[in-house]
């Protein structure tokens, strides 16, 4: 029995059991006081009427104290047991009925439906909608499916492990499914896709890897671990600290690639305007874009200042971005060694520390519990725990943990005790995200954007500059721009993309100018954010760009 009804029942009780007593009292009372005697039908019926306000019929008025007083006690009662069923039932019973109720059908195509709406939930629906893919989400709890119709979402409400409600999104035409319960329903899920649908594509998100092969069995086709994926990419990052080579990048063709370079505190172009480094011209690589604290900056200008919170997005040649790389690889001795502190050795913690392990980085493992791994036991917001762990001599800092609050007072207590440590952190909360920065992170991950990049470049064979950004390289025809320069068109101002060099008749064409022509035929390499690639895609199949 649901609380509502139990709440109800004890409350039909109540007031039976009120008004029987009061009956009873005044039945005594009419004999015993006012020498009028009355059945208990006609007790109770003063009682009813009373309580329902109706009158009090041939038995008013009263003359004995007593009497007036037990009248008042059940005029009194009545009304408090009205005032009691306004907001208790009355006030609920409207609402429920008046609210815009969830569908619980829905006709589409071609759609991703989501089943469930975990707190990556939000990130997906926005990955999704930035590469232009339609997502219906099916969602068993009644207030969040309400609350995700509200807000514009494609929702159907019912249990997503029923093959009926799943008809009713429209599985079978769907492009795919995409598994966002916990791993256990996930399975379930999968067996009732795949009865109604066998050939529709199933993507499943696991929270523990040793169960990825229970959930291939039950028939997805792919299985992902963000948490998995999040550690690696944080360990990526902390090897571009600590190493002079080239890191991750995008092969755009054999000879062409993009790349992140951080720039290092104290090198040839820290503080320098960008219009000023001269890296286009002294190396002939172009900067497409910058990060700082967390935040995208597509197509820095001239004035913009280059500094060690920075982050170049550079395009060239392997060549022309080794070039690069020297430039913002600092020539000043350090002190601080090529060690690395991990705070936290769960599945985050625990696989940057295999990756940093084969690559022969050394570390230091910070964690509460005494375990296998772990080099110092104590909390990671305490500043004896680090100090013990020598976190200001190490060059970057893992925070690993999963609860925000404690990696924001780790990254507090971190730069109480140095300034130039690196801390690289994990979110689990994507909210949470500015205030690592505000606290003196460099670099934050959350893992909602580690499991929207894995989706989109799983359903859409995307190449992402990285999963822990939200960059795309494209190869797109010119659309409605051929004809027009790159001045004419005016690409960077209307969209925030770049192009960056355009294939042409088995050609790749670089370093190109304002007066560069784009002509029929043309593919273009363009880069920017997932929001600025759907806007150059509408413009360039617009009739006037």
């Amino acid at each position: 029995m649901s609380r509502q009804r139990r709440r109800l029942l004890g409350y039909i009780v109540a007031v039976a059991a009120v008004m029987v007593g009061y009956a009873v009292l005044y039945q005594w009372a009419m004999g015993a006081i006012a020498d009028r005697p009355r059945t208990f039908l006609e007790a109770l019926q003063f009682v009813v009427e009373t309580f329902t306000t109706v009158g009090y019929g041939e038995d008013a008025p009263w003359n004995s104290p007593l009497l007036l007083l037990l009248v008042m006690a059940v005029e009194l009662s009545g009304i408090l047991f009205v005032f009691l069923a306004l907001p208790l039932f009355i006030v609920p019973y409207l609402e429920e009925r008046l609210a815009v109720s969830p569908p619980t059908e829905i006709d589409a195509t071609d759609h991703v439906v989501i089943t469930g709406f975990s707190g990556r939930g939000a990130s997906l629906l926005e990955e999704l909608a930035g590469d232009d893919l339609e997502a219906v989400v099916v969602e068993a709890d009644r207030d969040t499916a309400r609350t995700l119709h509200q807000e514009g979402e494609s929702v159907v409400h019912g249990d997503p492990e029923s093959t009926t409600v799943l008809e009713r999104a429209s599985v079978p035409s769907a492009r795919a499914v995409v598994l966002d319960a916990d791993d256990e329903t996930n399975a379930a899920i999968a067996l009732a896709v795949e009865d109604l649908a066998p050939d529709v594509y199933t993507v499943g998100f696991v929270e523990d890897p040793s169960n990825m092969e229970y959930l291939e069995y039950a028939g997805v086709d792919r299985v992902l671990s963000p948490r998995n994926l999040l550690g690696r990419a944080l360990a990526d990052r902390a090897q571009r600290s600590l190493s002079t080579r080239l890191g991750q990048t995008v092969k755009v063709t054999d000879e062409f690639s993009i790349v992140e370079l951080p720039v290092g505190q104290g090198c040839g172009i820290d503080g320098v305007e960008l219009g000023n480094s001269g890296i286009r011209e002294r190396t002939g690589a172009d900067v497409v874009g910058a990060w700082v604290d967390g935040e995208f900056r597509s197509n820095p200008g001239p004035s913009f200042v280059v500094n060690s919170d920075t982050e170049l997005v550079v395009a060239g040649t392997d060549g022309q971005l080794e070039e690069v790389l020297e430039l913002t690889t600092t020539d000043v001795e350090s002190d601080r060694e090529d060690r690395v502190v991990i705070g936290g050795y769960g599945q985050v913690g625990s696989t940057a520390r295999e990756v940093l392990d084969s690559a022969g980085t050394e570390t230091t493992v910070v964690d509460r519990e005494h375990r296998p791994g772990v080099d110092v036991v104590g909390d990671v917001t305490e500043r004896a725990t680090l100090r013990e762990a020598d976190v200001a001599s190490a060059s970057v800092y893992i925070l690993a943990v999963a609860d925000d609050t404690d990696a924001v007072f780790s990254t507090l207590v971190t730069r109480q005790l140095s300034d130039d440590v690196e801390v690289v952190c994990r979110a689990t909360d994507q909210e949470r995200v500015g205030t690592l920065f505000s606290a003196g992170a460099d670099y934050v991950l959350a893992l909602a954007t580690v499991s929207g990049r894995m989706l989109a470049a799983t359903l859409l064979e995307e190449e992402v500059l990285g999963l822990d950004t939200q960059i795309e390289v494209v190869r797109v025809g010119p659309g409605s721009f051929a004809g027009q320069t790159l001045a004419e068109s005016d690409i960077r101002a209307r969209t925030g993309c770049m192009v960056v060099a355009v294939e042409r008749d088995g050609e790749l064409l670089t370093h190109l100018g304002p007066d560069f022509r784009i002509e029929t035929g043309d593919t273009l390499i363009v880069v920017g954010t997932d929001a600025d690639v759907t806007t150059f895609t509408e413009f360039a199949e617009s009739p006037e760009p």
